[in-house]
């Protein structure tokens, strides 16, 4: 397997586990032992992205983004004498990382709270579990087959909801919840141990921003490039603009990157104009919208094969982004990602809020349905639901194909329903609805409330949608960080009152009382977010013939997912509705997916590594 800039495969020490080691598909991968001399950690990374700390028959690694000494991680590894004891080394971990610790050759391994930093396990060869943090790598040691049922319930329905998301797209291989870690024993089966649960909601406003003020900076300032200089994006929205200001503050030659094109409904641009001005130390490059490929433009390649990609529509644009930040000597890039669903989020919380203050409820009931267009028929109708997250699953299973969501509907309930994609097969949607039965009988809510569910269910479709950016980043040799994301930002968030999270009054009120005094006042008061919806479409038209003939001979069809002449019919209409639009971003990505995989199943060369020193 080529091309993986920083890719982990973690073993417990065991007898089978060197020739588990032969199996692994890397090129020249670098191996850390456990204290008995057998593979520990097999791999590749850049040399900033590992730490290790020893003693005795201890062993600590961070893997990732971890701004610690190696002396606080020795001190850790002294004290602990089970893996359970490193609850107290997971609490207080900074940045992004996963967090892996031999205790006497018992394993265990976990990721970021948020699933940006994944942890997937199977079985190998003598029954030895095996850890990674990436699926397909762990696919292609057991030979494992793709997991057909999830393919025809994305195609079908999308699988960007909770728990869809977290599922592992390879049979034999599972996918560790990020609120639990791996224990690996020497002998016996793996198991996952849920370790956190997210901070009750309970702090006010003032106290809370204070919080996430601190977190937020630090996540900020301890990042710093290895080689050539910062940059962070200028999109002209709270988020980019909060870290770029905060990186002002410790770095005299930051790159801004923006794209100057606006809309009626996008006002970024003007903002991230009004802000550039402010940031006088700062270089700025801006691109207007056609000095980059178009959206939907060929070539249609997925970057990677762990799973489908799911914002495809921009990959060539993104691409030339890249290029031009690289061009400028960017070694380390920062953007927003992940701070719409820390700082803000659906409306569920009034569901809950009705039950325990009607009046205050009621209040904000009445502002978000002027907001947003809500009718009162389809309001009423959803502060009456009282589903269970289970039977919110069957109905959305049996509804795949009844009439449309109506228009304007508040998503109070467990998630936003959807629609089959309307070139899905009839064996694609059955084979969905069966799949959706199945998750809504084994798969709990993340909280009983339903705000809070639905800020959780957010940042866990966050982590792995933004990990897929990150790696497309990495494949032009530029690192991006996410510090929205970390893990200590987010528990800051997470600790605050929903309702005070998530008002229809102010815009992210958390974010902007936390950039008090580091952001200027017409970027924290602002009242609208920039609004891409109309940027697609135009695009769509322009690129149905390239379209048309990509799925031409489509792998999808092959196997029966897709029927080609419904898919040629909406594409030719005049204008494809929201729900096909989604839609077709979403078969998109599987059939490139699916192609790629198809590519990549020759038989995988197998080598013998010997073990590097101990680092």
């Amino acid at each position: 397997m080529h091309g993986l800039s920083s890719s982990l495969v973690v073993l417990p020490d065991h007898p089978g586990a060197a020739a588990a080691v032969s199996r692994v598909p890397y090129d020249a991968p670098r191996v850390v032992p456990h204290p008995s001399g057998r593979p520990w950690l097999v791999g590749t990374w850049p040399a900033d992205q590992l730490q290790v700390a020893s003693a005795g028959s201890v062993r600590i690694a961070v893997f990732g983004f971890c701004p610690v000494t190696a002396h606080w991680l020795t001190t850790r590894a002294e004290r602990l004498r089970t893996v359970a004891d490193a609850d107290l080394i997971a609490r207080r971990l900074p940045g992004s990382a996963h967090l892996i610790v031999s205790v006497g050759g018992r394993v265990r391994v976990q990721g970021s709270l948020t699933n940006l930093r994944r942890v997937f396990v199977t079985e190998g060869r003598d029954r030895v579990p095996i850890a990674s943090d990436r699926a397909d790598v762990l696919a292609a040691m057991v030979d494992a087959d793709l997991e057909d049922d999830l393919l025809a319930t994305t195609i079908a329905h999308s699988n960007s909801y909770y728990p869809l998301i977290e599922k592992s797209w390879w049979r034999a291989v599972r996918a560790v919840p990020p609120d639990s870690y791996l224990d690996l024993p020497v002998r016996g089966a793996a198991r996952f141990v849920r370790w956190w649960r997210a901070p009750d909601p309970v702090l006010p406003l003032r106290e809370g921003a204070r919080d996430v003020r601190t977190a937020l900076s630090g996540a900020v300032a301890s990042r710093r490039p290895t080689t050539g200089r910062l940059s962070a994006d200028l999109s002209g929205g709270m988020d980019s603009t909060s870290l770029c200001f905060l990186a002002a503050e410790h770095t005299p030659d930051l790159l801004t990157f923006r794209w100057t094109e606006g809309s009626v409904r996008n006002d970024d641009p003007a903002f991230a104009a009004a802000a550039a001005g402010l940031l006088r130390d700062a270089q700025h490059v801006e691109l207007s919208g056609d000095e980059g490929p178009a959206l939907f433009a060929p070539p249609y390649r997925t970057p990677d094969v762990e799973a489908p990609w799911v914002m495809n529509r921009g990959l060539n644009h993104s691409a030339h982004e890249r290029q031009v930040l690289v061009a400028h000597g960017s070694g380390l890039h920062l953007a927003g990602h992940g701070g719409d669903e820390v700082f803000s989020g659906p409306p569920g919380y009034l569901h809950t809020l009705l039950r325990r203050a009607p009046l205050t409820a009621l209040r904000r009931l009445r502002v978000h349905r002027a907001l947003a267009g809500w009718r009162w028929s389809t309001v009423l109708a959803a502060m009456a639901d009282r589903r269970s997250w289970a039977s919110w699953w069957h109905e959305a299973a049996d509804d795949l194909t009844s009439a449309p969501v109506p228009l304007f509907a508040p998503s109070l309930g467990w998630e936003t329903p959807t629609r089959a994609a309307p070139w899905a097969t009839g064996d694609a949607v059955a084979t969905a609805r069966r799949y959706l039965h199945t998750v809504a009988d084994e798969v709990r809510p993340l909280s009983a409330d339903r705000g809070q569910h639905q800020a959780l269910a957010d940042l866990r479709l966050a982590g792995p949608l933004s990990q897929q950016v990150q790696r497309e980043y990495a494949s032009s040799g530029l690192r991006l960080d996410l510090p929205y994301l970390d893990d200590r930002v987010v528990e800051a968030a997470l600790a605050v009152r929903v309702s005070d999270r998530i008002t229809p009054w102010r815009y992210k009120p958390l974010l902007a009382d936390a950039m008090r005094g580091v952001v200027p006042d017409f970027i924290r008061d602002r009242t609208t977010k920039g609004d891409y919806q109309d940027d697609g479409e135009p695009e769509i038209r322009r690129h149905v013939p390239d379209l048309l003939a990509y799925f031409a001979d489509s792998a999808l069809a092959a196997r029966g997912l897709i029927d080609l002449p419904a898919l040629r019919a909406h594409l030719l209409r005049p204008r494809l509705d929201d729900n096909a639009e989604a839609h077709l971003e979403t078969t998109l990505g599987c059939e490139m997916w699916l192609r790629a995989v198809t590519d990549a199943r020759p038989t995988t060369d197998r080598r013998t590594h010997a073990p590097a020193p101990a680092l």
